[in-house]
Order: structure tokens, then sequence, then C-alpha cells
């Protein structure tokens, strides 16, 4: 294509190579994104699901899906080609996919990393060093301009409050004394932010939130975004719940079970792991209708289900002279499928905000998220609203 032949908005572009870096990088979600990138570059599958290809983000200055370089950490050493024949065998993605990406995913798995797990013996400092250099070596080994971090790991118990965590002195206090308490998520965030590099949570994990964290992506001058990526339950409540505040019905009661199964299902059996994921998922409610009803949400794990998750809603409202009535809805989806394309759209979006100067959190980016940086907006409309506007003045700020 020549100079003649281009749009404004593409030269735009940056053409530098951008790294999405993915903590659970042998997971569902990961491998599902890392395929799919490479899929929807190469024309084997249209792009959607992706937020960022609509087009209301066609004049912004993002990385094109081929130019990302993936890498990243896990615990565990299946290869990428067997995880998406898996996710393949149960219909998650087509079966033809997997062959036809196999050199991708295969460039992929030589970038991947051994992970911090909860039980290592290795100290915290050590733990972020070694992270630091994981991701510091794939930035020089590919020459990247910069890194997205995103943390996909399996949801954590909610971090407990420690004096550590209020200042970046008392936490690097700690960490050089060894008597630091820090989850791994928030390793992770330590490390990525150390190095220069952003990051995403799109886990009810503690991650960058901790004072301390949030001092030190300032200091270094980078990016984060998160928490918990909304993309079944949550995500229909968010469109749905505007309604009855708009109409000045009053729900009197919204109870809610959530059917998992996989790996997200799984941890989730575990109570102190359910409990961050409830925290968030309870957010949104009373942020959106301005008073908190009656809220249940259950989570089961049945195993029966694999990469499907199921969730049904029974909503209790009253109207005009106090008539009680009823609502009921089903949500059946695959949370791969609903997550990857959320993942690329963050890595995509987060690059260009770090090329545009923003450090810190971006609260723009709450369409993305149950439990928002920065925003009380749990609105699903002015939320999408704010992105777009957001995300098209990245072009004047390039």
């Amino acid at each position: 294509m020549t100079g003649a032949d281009q749009t404004e908005s593409e030269l735009l572009r940056p053409s530098p190579r951008v790294g999405a870096w993915l903590v659970g990088a042998r997971g569902a979600v990961a491998t599902t994104a890392r395929l799919g990138a490479a899929a929807v570059a190469a024309g084997l599958a249209p792009p959607t699901g992706l937020v960022t290809r609509l087009p209301a983000f066609r004049d912004v200055p993002l990385p094109e899906l081929d130019q990302l370089v993936f890498g990243g950490h896990d615990l565990a050493d299946t290869p990428l080609i067997k995880r998406a024949d898996a996710l393949a065998e149960t219909g998650v993605i087509p079966a033809t996919l997997p062959r036809a990406v196999e050199e991708e995913l295969e460039a992929t798995d030589f970038e991947i990393r051994p992970g911090i797990g909860p039980d290592d013996t290795e100290r915290p400092r050590e733990a972020i060093a070694r992270a630091r250099r994981d991701i510091e070596g794939f930035v020089e080994a590919h020459g990247l301009a910069t890194v997205v971090v995103v943390n996909l790991a399996s949801t954590e118990p909610p971090a407990r409050a420690h004096p550590a965590h209020a200042t970046l002195d008392a936490l690097d206090e700690a960490l050089d004394t060894g008597l630091a308490v820090l989850p791994p998520s928030s390793l992770y965030a330590y490390a990525a932010l150390d190095a220069g590099c952003s990051f995403v949570d799109f886990t009810p994990s503690t991650g960058v939130r901790l004072p301390a964290l949030e001092a030190l992506a300032l200091r270094r001058g980078v990016a984060h975004a998160g928490r918990d990526g909304k993309t079944g339950e949550t995500l229909v409540k968010s469109a749905l719940a505007p309604l009855f505040a708009s109409r000045n019905l009053r729900v009197l009661s919204w109870a809610g079970t959530n059917l998992l199964g996989g790996g997200d299902g799984a941890a989730l059996a575990d109570p102190d792991r359910r409990r961050s994921k409830l925290d968030s998922k309870a957010r949104a409610l009373g942020a959106i209708l301005g008073y908190q009803p009656d809220a249940r949400i259950g989570i089961e794990h049945v195993a029966d289900f694999g990469e499907w998750k199921t969730a049904w809603d029974h909503i209790s409202f009253e109207g005009f002279l106090g008539t009680r009535m009823r609502m009921q809805f089903t949500w059946e989806g695959c949370d791969s499928a609903l997550a990857a394309p959320l993942v690329l759209d963050l890595a995509r979006l987060v690059a260009s905000a770090q090329a545009a100067g923003y450090r810190g959190g971006i609260s723009e980016l709450a369409f993305f998220f149950k439990d928002p940086w920065g925003s009380q907006e749990h609105r699903l409309a002015p939320q999408f609203e704010a992105l777009c506007e957001w995300a098209g003045g990245l072009a004047t700020r390039a």
C-alpha cells in the first residue's frame, strides 16, 4: 500500500510491535485470545466480539492484532496447541483453527515462563525480580515498544490489609526484610510496573489495588486498568438494571445463581476465592439503582459444564400503586469466547494509552470491568459512551 492509498487513521497507527504478556498464559482464556488474535489477523475468522473493531474505534491509533507479540507466565506446562485442541473438542473454538495457527501458538509457547505460585518458597522480592527479568528479556528479544501485562490467573482470596500496603517506601522495606505480605497477583503487578509496563487485572484479585502499587505506577509513569472482566451475568445486569432506575420501578430483590465449569469454576469452589468474586459482582446493582435491594448471588461449580457457564436471575419489582411483578432471565455462554476478545481490546487500548502518556489507573475503561478503577459508573451505555470519547482523544495525545 502506498502512502497515497493510506487513510489518515492508518498513518496514525503505531508501527512498533507491542507485547501482550499474559499471566495464566496457558489457561483457556489466554489460549483463546492468542489463537483468536492469530486467526482474525490472518482472515481466518471474523472480529466478532472485539469492541475495538466497531466503527467508533476506526480512527483510534491502536496496534493491529498482527503487531501483538505474546508471552507470559504460567504454572502449567501443557503446550498451547494441546490446550487449543481441547477447547476445539468441546466446541469453544472451530475445530480447524488450532492447526491453522499452530506456528503462532508454538512461538508463544517459547515465550512462556514459570509463574509465581501461592506456595512458592522463594521470597517475594526474589519472585518480583524473576518476573521482572522475564518481562524485560521478552522486551529486549523482540524489540518491543511497550508491554501490557494482563492478569488472567485464577481468582485469589481477598488480601488482608497490612501496614506495608500503605506506602511504597513501607512496602519496599517489607520486601527487603522479607516481611512483605503480597498475593501473587500483586507480585506480578509490582514486577510489571517496576519494569515500566502497563498492568491490566482481568480478575477480581488484589493486583494493583494497594496504595503502594498505585504509587509505584505513578512513579514509573505507567498505566493500569481493572478489575474483573465483565463478561456474563454482570454484563446483562449493567444493561438491564438502568431500565428499572429510569422508569422509577423499585427492585425489591434480585437473586442470581451462577453455574460454572472449567478452571474458573473449580477455583471458585473455594469459599475464600469465591468471596473475591462475589464482592466484585455485587458492586453494580446498588450503584445503578441508587439503593441496595435484597440481592443474593450464588456460585456453584459444575464440572460437567467445562468451559460453559449458566446464570439464572430472578427479579422482583414494584410498579405503580404497589403492583408487584417479576422478571426472569437465563444467560448461557462460553466464558473463554466472551473474555478473550476483551483481553485483546484491553491490550490494544492500554498500549495506546501508554504511548499517549497516560499513567496510573484509567477510569474510562470501566466498560470492561465489574469493579472498575476510579469509577462509580456501572451503567453499560454511559460506560460505552465514556470509552468511545476517551479512545477518540488518544489520537490527539499520541
